[in-house]
């Protein structure tokens, strides 16, 4: 008789072991709280979200000031290289004005982008 009861015994325990892990189901980790944990910030995801879209702004912004003077520079530049050579174009101002264009477009698409 002993030997059916130990087998039964496990085969039970088993069964009411798989019931115990029915019953709750991914609960999450129990967080310990130690001393000073109170005043640790807790951010959302979409606070983490928001910050990193306000960090990515302000760098678009920086770039847009630091493409702006560029551009500022380079047009005048090309302003005294016209007046220079008296109306006549030398392949240097093309190949500036074109990068002028190049930089202009350049900032109105980043300009888009904060939007």
């Amino acid at each position: 008789m002993p030997r059916i009861s130990v087998p039964l015994a496990l085969f039970i325990l088993l069964i009411m072991a798989g019931f115990a892990l029915g019953q709750n189901p991914h609960l999450p980790p129990i967080v310990v709280r130690g001393p000073g944990m109170d005043r640790v910030p807790v951010r959302s995801e979409d606070d983490a979200q928001k910050e990193q879209m306000k960090r990515a702004n302000e760098l678009r912004q920086q770039e847009v000031r630091r493409d702006t003077e560029k551009l500022f520079q380079l047009s005048m530049e090309l302003r005294d290289m016209v007046e220079k050579n008296q109306g006549v174009l030398s392949l240097e101002a093309v190949k500036k004005a074109e990068q002028i264009e190049k930089l202009a477009r350049s900032v109105k698409s980043k300009m888009k982008q904060s939007y």
